[in-house]
């Protein structure tokens, strides 16, 4: 079923599925934009495809068209009826994402609630181990988190996204696209993954950049030798790791978290 803004009030009062703050809830009435979204996907016949958020399945009507092998999981068990009684030929689960295995999956697209929206993507990245494409949308100001590789928006999930792949930002949704309007704009973004990357390493930097990003007003000198409790080694570890000392931890670039991991690990198993 399309949803729309002629048929969405309709909706919405006949099946007791109003929009749940607590969801974050917020439906796509603008049939073109999904289909915009849904197209950026490029789904293969016979890829497993999963939707987060349905909700009342503004996405699911194209995926549908497109996916012969589609998964739909929603917390919300108003949305998961609803869907139920549209879709027929959907695999329609309820439950929270983040426990959800994610791992059969080529290719993940959703419209992510803002309170949960980094811990959501760092799940993706760390356990769908078999996905090609992520295409999301979330809230614009969110976007820089994931994107950005250095400043002060940069953190441990854009390190870790950019040592899995690449993102790319697609374009942006208005607020009035959506009923109830959100007060700020989303952006659709996708995140391929690099077929070859070493997902098992990558997640080994990304527990070290973390402890790095905790303090990060200290300069990474200091942070390091919070980690391994001996300046003299912390200092010489970024010295072979060619990075300066007075360096802060959104100055380091994905690369070069890579490396430092590399040195790291290597002085402390030959310690």
């Amino acid at each position: 079923m399309e949803i729309n803004r002629s048929n969405i009030l309709d909706i919405v009062n006949n099946s007791n599925a109003r929009p749940d703050k607590d969801y974050g809830q917020n439906f796509l009435v603008e049939p073109e934009v999904c289909k915009k979204i849904v197209s950026a996907l490029d789904i293969q016949q016979d890829e497993p495809v999963l939707e987060i958020g349905p909700g009342l399945g503004s996405l699911t009507h194209f995926l549908n068209e497109q996916a012969n092998n589609l998964t739909v999981v929603d917390i919300d068990e108003r949305m998961i009826a609803f869907l139920k009684l549209i879709y027929k030929d959907v695999n329609i689960i309820q439950c929270d994402i983040r426990k959800h295995d994610v791992s059969q999956y080529d290719k993940i697209i959703g419209n992510l609630p803002y309170n949960i929206t980094s811990e959501t993507i760092v799940y993706l990245l760390l356990k769908a181990t078999k996905a090609k494409k992520i295409v999301l949308m979330i809230q614009t100001d969110a976007y820089p988190h994931f994107s950005d590789i250095s400043g002060k928006e940069y953190g441990p999930a854009s390190v870790l996204l950019h040592l899995l792949g690449n993102d790319k930002r697609l374009f942006q949704v208005k607020p009035g696209s959506f009923y109830p309007s959100p007060k700020c704009s989303s952006v659709v973004f996708e995140i391929n993954i690099n077929p070859i990357c070493d997902l098992e390493e990558a997640k080994q930097v990304y527990v070290l950049a973390k402890s790095m990003f905790l303090n990060r007003r200290k300069t990474i000198s200091n942070n390091l030798t919070n980690l391994v409790k001996n300046r003299e080694l912390a200092n010489s570890i970024l010295e072979e790791s060619n990075i300066p000392v007075i360096n802060r931890p959104e100055d380091i670039s994905p690369s070069d978290y890579l490396k430092l991991f590399r040195v790291y690990n290597n002085r402390l198993s030959n310690n």
